[in-house]
């Protein structure tokens, strides 16, 4: 499987590709750490000094709706971002705030034949690996 830049992940989303989104989508795609929008800002606008904290907002808005991106509402207090569009779930650890992806089981297939599902959202809480080999030192 070839990976995908993110001028061509807008592309086959439907998203018309600007030097902001497309900055935006690349900085997605490379940094797996599921970032805040102020994250991605902050990142980015030292690079782009034209970048607004509205013009980050606006296009990931416009990513969760075309299908880009999931927008992650794991946190209570702010939206995180995910670039890996495919079924999976995540984690959030407790005392260091990072976020892991998780791999789900298959739907079984009663379940299957019964609903069509179009989202899914399996959050995990706890205590990360690396947190907790702290706390035993």
């Amino acid at each position: 499987m070839v990976a995908q830049n993110g001028y061509h992940h807008l592309l086959a989303h439907g998203i018309k590709p600007s030097m902001q989104r497309v900055a935006i989508m690349d900085y997605l795609m490379e940094h797996r750490t599921h970032p805040t929008a102020d994250g991605i800002y902050s990142a980015l606008s030292e690079t782009i000094p034209t970048l607004s904290r509205m013009t980050v907002y606006n296009t990931l808005r416009l990513l969760v709706e075309q299908g880009a991106v999931q927008q992650l509402s794991i946190d209570d207090k702010q939206a995180h971002y995910d670039a890996d569009i495919t079924l999976h779930a995540h984690f959030r650890c407790n005392q260091c705030g990072a976020i892991y992806d998780v791999p789900v089981p298959p739907m079984s297939p009663a379940v299957a034949a019964d609903f069509l599902v179009t989202e899914t959202h399996l959050y995990y809480r706890g205590i990360c690996k690396t947190c907790l080999q702290k706390n035993q030192e």
